[in-house]
């Protein structure tokens, strides 16, 4: 698919752009600058034409702070990337330095470049965009990210400089991987040996992820998609907006995936935010995978039985623990082939004829409970939904049925077909008896 690298100076309103443009709130927007760090993709359609605008942070040559440098180095891979650049200029504040410095690198990038001059709000301030014809990259289109205005034109150049290229077809198929954690855990760090680049910036200090950045990979012939999320402390904690926004966006992700990766820090073990992600992502129905990751610095300091057995104790969908090193790449391969085998425990079905006779299995393994002397009878199951597997139980009374036995049933379907971490769900049906049943037994 082609794109479109959405660049300029920090504060101008790139995002807010993006926003309006895509007709989505995906992108974080925020009175404060900087707040916009990694490159995040979303798809843009405009009369027909479908393609991808990429927000890249505020580029400022002349900050120093390292993290700022890194911002530089993600804005730059996102024009690599793209078809065509948009630089976004704020029509208010007039042509400053750093713009001047974008647009010498864009002039030397050899591909079509667009100028939006943005916070034209009222027909008053369109006049303010001739100012930016000095930076010899065409003529401005005045628009205004807050009020829609003149968004429709800046499509139409977007769109007619694009080169012809038929979008490309996503697989059916495809698993969508959501990394989450807490803060500093090492999320980014794992994405970055995922895709074997530094995609996402990595920062000693918490909380430097703050979009939801999701990451096209193709492993052993499968279509992935891996979404970095921004770190989740407890909601007494969340001080401030942007981090509230954040952390909704990472709770969203892993509502819209298949597979969540919880990644805690071996130094602590799994925690009881740990838990609560965990707990969060079965909620959403999302198949779970715990890594301990640092695992290679902090390998003799945690009982890896006692967490296993402690997570199997406290979260029902008793989800697998798995140690890995985003620094030394350990055991990086295998959870990328464990998060494909999950997704499609998810979606794979299980014959009905087979299913029958595990009912019979574990009545025998277990009597049903009875309630005032009558005894409750399993009859028939059968599985009626994937994405999350959904089954459905015939029984003869469900005032019968206790919930510590539908816990035995469902860890029973865990342990047979390989469905630890997988969200189930079983809905019990009454069968009642027809009549000239009931009558037959009265003669």
């Amino acid at each position: 698919m082609t794109k479109v690298a959405v660049v300029g100076y920090p504060n101008v309103g790139k995002s807010s752009l993006v926003n309006r443009l895509c007709g989505t709130r995906e992108a974080i927007v925020h009175e404060r600058p900087g707040i916009t760090r990694d490159r995040k993709e979303l798809d843009c359609e405009w009369n027909g034409r479908i393609f991808t605008l990429i927000d890249t942070g505020g580029v400022d040559f002349t900050d120093e702070d390292p993290l700022a440098g890194s911002i530089r180095e993600q804005a730059q891979a996102g024009l690599a990337d793209a078809d065509v650049a948009l630089l976004v200029v704020d029509a208010r504040a007039g042509c400053r330095p750093g713009d001047d410095e974008i647009a010498d690198l864009l002039r030397r990038g050899g591909r079509p470049v667009v100028v939006a001059a943005n916070k034209c709000d009222t027909a008053i301030d369109m006049s303010l965009a001739a100012e930016f014809n000095r930076l010899g990259l065409g003529e401005p289109i005045p628009v205004s990210a807050a009020q829609g205005l003149g968004t429709g034109d800046l499509l139409d150049r977007l769109v007619e400089l694009l080169p012809d290229e038929a979008p490309a077809e996503q697989a059916d198929d495809t698993i969508r991987l959501a990394v989450i954690g807490r803060p500093n855990v090492g999320k980014s760090s794992l994405v970055n040996r995922f895709v074997g680049e530094e995609r996402v910036i990595v920062s000693e200090h918490p909380g430097t992820t703050r979009d939801a950045i999701d990451l096209p990979l193709e492993v052993e012939g499968r279509r992935l998609v891996i979404v970095d999320t921004a770190g989740m402390r407890r909601q007494a904690k969340v001080g401030e907006s942007v981090e509230y926004y954040t952390a909704l966006r990472s709770q969203r992700a892993a509502e819209r995936a298949d597979v969540a990766l919880v990644v805690c820090d071996a130094t602590d073990g799994v925690t009881a935010q740990d838990l609560r992600i965990a707990d969060l992502a079965m909620r959403s129905n999302c198949a779970t995978l715990i890594v301990l990751n640092k695992w290679d610095v902090h390998a003799e300091m945690l009982e890896l039985d006692y967490e296993r057995a402690r997570i199997a104790e406290k979260l029902r969908q008793r989800p697998r623990v798995l140690t890995a090193s985003a620094t030394s790449g350990r055991n990086v391969a295998r959870l990328l082939s464990e998060t494909i085998a999950l997704g499609d425990r998810c979606s794979a079905r299980i014959p009905t004829p087979e299913l029958n006779r595990f009912v019979g299995e574990v009545v025998q393994a277990r009597q049903p409970p009875a309630k005032q002397g009558h005894r409750l009878k399993l009859l028939y199951l059968a599985q009626i939904g994937t994405r999350p597997p959904r089954f459905a139980l015939q029984v003869n009374s469900r005032a019968r049925i206790t919930r510590d036995y539908a816990y035995f049933i469902e860890n029973q379907l865990r342990a047979r077909y390989g469905l630890d971490g997988v969200p189930i769900v079983l809905d019990l049906i009454e069968r009642r008896q027809r009549r000239s049943e009931r009558a037959g037994k009265l003669r």
